[in-house]
Parts: C-alpha cells; sequence; structure tokens
C-alpha cells in the first residue's frame, strides 16, 4: 500500500481534532480516527482492479546500440472486465538515459495500449531490464496499490548498430554524402564487364569494342564495374594506446563505430570481409568471407571488446595475419603512436605487410589538441598547455612522416568524420582499382 495525498491530508486533518479532544478529555477518539483511516485505506487495497490478468511484453532489438536513441515500446493488454488506472514505472538498466520512467496510464478492459520511450546507453556489454512497477488507484483515493510485474529481461548492447540502418537507407537513395561520405560516379571504373553503350563524345577510345560497333553500324564502348570477390581485413589494437578516451568516450569505440561501417559498405559491395583483435598477443581471429551475415559474426565478435594496459605486439599480430592469409587485401589497422620510437615499430610490423597488401593505419585524433592550439594565450598556465600541445603534434607528424616512408597510408580523424573518412576512402580504393 501506498498512501496518497489525499490520506495524508486527512491525517493532518486530524491533528486539530487529537488537541480538541485531549482538552475535553477523551484522546481515545483521536486514535480511533488514525485507526480507521489507516483501516479504510489499507481494505481499499483489496477493492483495487485484478492485474491477474494483466500482461505487459517489452519490445525493441535485439540488440541495442550504444551512444544512440534506441526505442523501448512497451505493450500491454488486459484481459480482466475493468480499467485499471495508475501510474506505471518501467525500470531500464542503472546506466541508461531514459527519455521517461514514468506513465499515468488507465489501461482498458479487453483493449491493448502501447507506451513509447527511448533510452541511450553509455557502456558496451550484458545489461537487463529490472521489472516494471504499478501503482493502481483504489477506491476513496486513499492509497495506490503497488504491484511488481515479472518483466526482468536481459539486454545486450553493442557498438551502433543503427547507423548501418542509416547508412544502407541513404546508400539505397544515392545519399551518402548527408554522412560524409564521398563517393564518385562508378559506372565506367574497375575492370570486371558490365555492359555495352552508344559511344558519346569524351569517352575513352579505347573503351571501344570495334566488333560491337561493326554489327551495330556505329560506335559501341565497354563499360565496368567495380570488382568484387575483393578481400577487407580490420586490424584492431586493445592495447593500452587505446584506453585514452577522446570527448570521453573511449578511443575504441569511436573505432568499432568506424569498424562496423566500413565492414558493412564492404559486405554490401560483395567484398570478403575479416577480423584480427590484438594486444600482446591475438585475441581473436575471423577469416574473410563474404556476405551480410559476416558482419553480424563481427558484431557478435567486437561487443564486448575492452582496451588492455598492456604494451601490444604488432610483429607477433601480423605475423600471425601472415600465416593464415595470403591473398593482397585492404588492411585497416585501428592503433595509434604518439612518437616515433612506436612509429617505427609500426612500420617494421606492418611495413612487411605493405610489400603485399594496401595497408591503412586508423588514428582517433583530440579535437582538444587543435581547440589549445588557436587559443589566446592569457595566462603562464595557457602559455604551458600551449606549448606542450605544439610539442605533441610536432611528435604526432613526425612518427606519421615514418609510417608514411614504409608505405603505409594514415587516416588521421576527429571522432565524429572518423567513420565516414574511412568508407570514403574504401570507396576511392574501389573505384581506382587499387587492389
Amino acid at each position: 500500500m501506498v498512501p496518497t495525498k489525499r490520506f495524508w491530508l486527512l491525517v493532518a486533518a486530524g491533528i486539530p481534532l487529537a488537541a480538541f479532544v485531549a482538552l475535553v478529555g477523551s484522546p481515545s477518539i483521536a486514535v480511533v480516527y488514525d485507526i480507521l483511516l489507516v483501516a479504510g485505506a489499507y481494505g481499499t487495497t483489496f477493492l483495487a482492479p485484478s492485474t491477474s490478468r494483466l500482461t505487459l511484453k517489452r519490445k525493441f532489438d535485439s540488440v541495442l546500440s550504444v551512444r544512440a536513441s534506441n526505442k523501448i515500446t512497451l505493450h500491454l493488454e488486459n484481459e480482466g472486465v475493468e480499467t485499471i488506472t495508475g501510474i506505471l514505472r518501467d525500470e531500464p538498466p542503472p546506466f541508461f538515459d531514459a527519455t521517461r520512467k514514468e506513465f499515468k496510464v488507465a489501461i482498458p478492459a479487453q483493449r491493448p495500449l502501447e507506451l513509447t520511450y527511448y533510452v541511450t546507453p553509455f557502456e558496451r556489454g550484458a545489461e537487463s531490464f529490472r521489472g516494471t512497477y504499478l501503482r493502481i488507484e483504489c477506491p476513496l483515493g486513499l492509497a495506490l496499490k503497488e504491484v511488481r510485474l515479472a518483466t526482468e529481461e536481459p539486454v545486450r548492447v553493442y557498438p551502433n548498430v543503427l547507423a548501418l540502418r542509416e547508412f544502407d537507407l541513404l546508400k539505397q537513395q544515392g545519399r551518402l554524402k548527408e554522412l560524409g561520405i564521398r563517393k564518385s560516379r562508378t559506372r565506367g571504373l574497375g575492370t570486371d564487364f558490365e555492359s555495352l553503350r552508344d559511344y558519346s563524345e569524351g569517352d575513352d577510345y579505347r573503351k571501344i569494342d570495334w566488333k560491337a560497333s561493326a554489327r551495330r553500324g556505329k560506335l559501341v564502348v565497354r563499360q565496368f564495374e567495380q570488382e568484387r570477390n575483393q578481400c577487407v581485413i580490420v586490424c584492431i589494437d586493445i592495447g593500452r594506446h587505446m584506453l585514452a578516451e577522446v570527448n570521453g568516450v573511449r578511443k575504441l569505440d569511436h573505432v568499432l563505430d568506424a569498424l562496423l561501417m566500413l565492414t558493412n559498405a564492404a559486405a554490401l559491395a560483395g567484398d570478403f570481409v575479416g577480423l584480427l583483435v590484438y594486444a600482446d598477443k591475438v585475441r581473436r581471429y575471423i577469416p574473410p568471407r563474404k556476405g551480410r551475415g559476416q558482419v553480424g559474426v563481427i558484431i557478435n565478435a567486437i561487443h564486448d571488446l575492452v582496451a588492455e594496459p598492456v604494451e601490444s605486439d604488432p610483429v607477433a599480430a601480423f605475423s600471425y595475419l601472415t600465416a593464415r592469409w595470403k591473398r593482397r587485401s585492404l588492411l585497416v589497422n585501428f592503433t595509434d603512436y604518439e612518437d616515433v620510437d612506436r612509429a617505427r615499430d609500426l612500420a617494421t610490423a606492418f611495413g612487411t605487410m605493405a610489400r603485399r597488401h594496401l595497408t591503412l593505419i586508423c588514428r582517433v585524433q583530440d579535437p582538444r589538441m587543435d581547440e589549445v592550439l588557436v587559443s589566446r594565450v592569457e595566462t603562464v598556465q595557457d602559455m604551458y598547455r600551449k606549448a606542450a600541445a605544439n610539442f605533441l603534434m610536432e611528435d604526432r607528424r613526425a612518427a606519421t612522416a615514418i609510417v608514411g616512408m614504409a608505405g603505409i597510408h594514415n587516416l588521421d580523424s576527429e571522432p565524429q568524420d572518423l567513420a565516414a573518412k574511412l568508407v570514403s576512402y574504401y570507396f576511392h580504393v574501389k573505384e581506382r582499382s587499387l587492389l
């Protein structure tokens, strides 16, 4: 039983009564008043509508996306004969940000009711909804009857899989530029024959099909499409260099969002996709395969990854990969390096892969660094901060130069642009037939 505001008002009204009866020498009257009030409130809970035929089902995606707004729908069905009125409170996992948790409800008999709210998880991993509570209005309005509905339910939080749906939709509509992805007209590029069409001014004469032109009596050119069945292998460093945070989010989380976008784009293009996760040793390896199902396999493999406070061993990791995959591929290595010593180690380990494969290192850049560099110096502390930022950026540029001399491409991007730039790079590789 949960007392209502009306109950407490009646309790307050009994205070003057208690004072009066105390003066006239009959304090038992006030005691009887309070007992009757409590008994009446408690008794009305037995007259409240029954919830024995009330069912609640919580509907949401099989996995939730981290740092994204996920829709939660509560479907209620009351198969009883009375309308149930009260306050319903759903309990999402404690570290989820919910748009609302409580609803003023009137659940009609023999009719369904749906309630919707949104949650935003901030950490990947396994969580659970903790149940649902319903406070039912009782007759006379003195109390609410609290009922706990057994709706405990596990939920898994993954990287931002909702972004993949947006990518698929915009790709179908030819609007990828809204995501910051640059994709040029691909028809006519590549080496796989696609179709024939009439020659038009500006076409490359080397693409003229002379036999088809002779048969038709006019110039005809061959059109080519992008090659399929190529290979993209994503390598993720989960060592100590990925422990840092950017804008309050771990670098590894930004990396996983970009990885999902790349693997989804590659799967849609008909390419093979693989995964290598390493730190001081190889943690996970998924051989390259084709199909959208491979994206699901990779999502399941990365959803619970955490960075570890250990020194990574890229030499061992890429030796492991070399022993298991020989075919030329696009190798994307998500890692970080801030100084020339770390850059030399990466150039030694990853540079050997550049002889056979197209190699790319992706790094997450902290936007606060640029903010410090362009800020005005007003105090001694500002001066030291700006000097430190200049030293760090100089080291970063020197390290990038060392990696570049090893034949490794470099993509250094702020978190919000990393996925778009990476997918744009992948499309550039496809369009130019660099594999």
